[in-house]
């Protein structure tokens, strides 16, 4: 058996804590055990993102320039015929860059035929909002047994036939 001086921290032995309600400490416990008030939190702005990306852009041009220092030596480049001398650091950071313009260049075409697709379907769906004719409104609405295409109501707003997701 444990002596009082080895009780463990988190063990208690005081009789009101174990059992408030024996005390009549238990309507002064709700309003002890209020929660603190919630803190002003901040949100993130395009500004502030604005300069992380610069900080670290300088973080990475520091890193270049360190790079390009550190690899002076000359080199001879030939490409397509074309040769010259350029210093080691210099010749790869141009291969770098001509790497990542190969990848942006693509990248860059499909996210405007991305956007030029996105603007034709945003046209459509707000033509499909508004009603083109007397008939869209309700009357002669009965389509049973016709072979045209559904309302847009039925099929969820889009003129193609699509529902978004």
């Amino acid at each position: 058996m444990a002596s009082p001086d080895q009780v463990p921290a988190t063990a208690t032995t005081d009789p009101a804590a174990i059992n408030p309600a024996s005390t009549g400490l238990a309507a002064n416990q709700d309003t002890a055990a209020a929660p603190p008030p919630a803190q002003h939190v901040i949100k993130r702005t395009r500004l502030g993102g604005a300069w992380v990306a610069v900080a670290l852009f300088a973080v990475v041009l520091l890193l270049l320039l360190v790079f390009i220092l550190e690899n002076g030596h000359q080199v001879n480049i030939g490409y397509f015929g074309a040769h010259g001398h350029l210093p080691l650091g210099v010749a790869l950071l141009l291969a770098a860059v001509l790497g990542i313009l190969l990848v942006v260049i693509p990248g860059a075409g499909r996210m405007m035929q991305l956007r030029r697709t996105a603007r034709r379907h945003r046209k459509a769906d707000a033509a499909a909002v508004t009603p083109a004719s007397p008939a869209a409104d309700g009357a002669g609405s009965d389509r049973s047994g016709s072979d045209g295409p559904a309302p847009a109501s039925a099929t969820g707003g889009r003129p193609d036939g699509l529902t978004r997701t």
